[in-house]
């Protein structure tokens, strides 16, 4: 087996950093606006963040278990902590969404609640201009890293930003139906807003925690990525007289573990072993040129059984005629 090395180890790190503490300063700001305005939305956003950069911390100890490769406590490097961490996320964010759902819900049929409107406004500014500039930076740390775990928290500070302009532009409402024939609506403009939120980004975490899920239970990676690796194998056996072969891929996080099984014909040989350890090397070579946080088990063999599919007797989808 053979595992690649990070190239982008440290700017991936300083980028979580710089996420994390953003997330530490939107949260500590919506806790202490949400303290002197009585609001539960600004509330529910500043737990948010705190999550978030509780969830951070352990980002940026995956960050760095992740680059070390692999050892004999886990022979299959670390992995899946990266989806593990993105799971919990999930979950942790869903579990916060269902009690402020709850929390609205409550308070609409309660004849709402009072806010200081000018407060609230205050922290929606400040909060959408924070936010968006924390998604173009980690949203910029993704495409340079490719790493998972920035492109969560793009999502993640994307869908914070766009949450946030629609609080600033609630609550901005607040000072227009004032004195109007809308004045009673005042009191639920605030667990309205709650209720919106959680419904515009609950899909969010609900896709986290599936797609960690998914990854955790070694599902096969994606179908183009399946075939992307599957020509590249085929090509570099093509001198080969492959009578069949068997290609597994799956990818937690940013790693794509991909095992190969080639079946050769019995009467096939005899051939030094370097020839097999060259043509693995080119394999690895030309699979990390498309993806570089690969690794690569590719076995010889001359009965197919070692690498069919059990479930399937041998006729699963990874296995074609060569």
């Amino acid at each position: 087996m053979t595992t690649p090395v990070s190239r982008q180890a440290r700017p991936e790190r300083l980028y979580l950093i710089a996420s994390a503490v953003a997330n530490l300063l939107v949260g500590c700001v919506g806790l202490v606006v949400s303290a002197l305005s009585s609001s539960q939305a600004i509330l529910l956003d500043g737990v948010f963040n705190l999550v978030y950069f509780a969830a951070g911390l352990f980002t940026l100890k995956v960050a760095r278990l992740i680059v070390r490769g692999d050892d004999e406590r886990f022979p299959y490097s670390y992995a899946f902590f990266e989806p593990l961490v993105n799971g919990l996320k999930g979950v942790l964010v869903l579990g916060i969404s269902i009690m402020a759902l709850t929390g609205a819900v409550q308070a609409i049929l309660g004849g709402g609640r009072g806010i200081a409107a000018g407060l609230a406004i205050g922290y929606g500014s400040f909060a959408t201009v924070a936010c968006w500039i924390a998604a173009i930076v980690t949203r910029r740390g993704a495409r340079r890293t490719q790493s998972p775990l920035l492109r969560t928290d793009a999502e993640n500070w994307t869908v914070n930003a766009a949450i946030s302009m629609c609080v600033l532009v609630a609550f901005a409402a607040i000072f227009l139906i004032r004195g109007t024939a809308f004045d009673w609506l005042v009191p639920y403009v605030d667990p309205i807003v709650v209720l919106a939120v959680v419904l515009i980004s609950i899909g969010v975490p609900v896709r986290m925690a599936w797609q960690a899920l998914m990854q955790l239970l070694n599902r096969a990676a994606p179908t183009e990525i399946v075939d992307q690796v599957t020509g590249i194998v085929d090509r570099c056996t093509a001198e080969l007289p492959v009578r069949q072969r068997f290609v597994r891929v799956v990818q937690p996080g940013r790693t794509r573990l991909v095992s190969v099984h080639v079946v050769l014909p019995e009467e096939f040989g005899p051939v030094r072993l370097d020839t097999f350890d060259d043509l693995r090397r080119i394999t690895l070579e030309r699979l990390q040129s498309s993806h570089p946080e690969t690794i690569l088990d590719i076995l010889f063999t001359s009965d197919p059984r070692w690498g069919a599919p059990i479930s399937e007797a041998g006729q699963g989808p990874a296995a074609r005629d060569g």
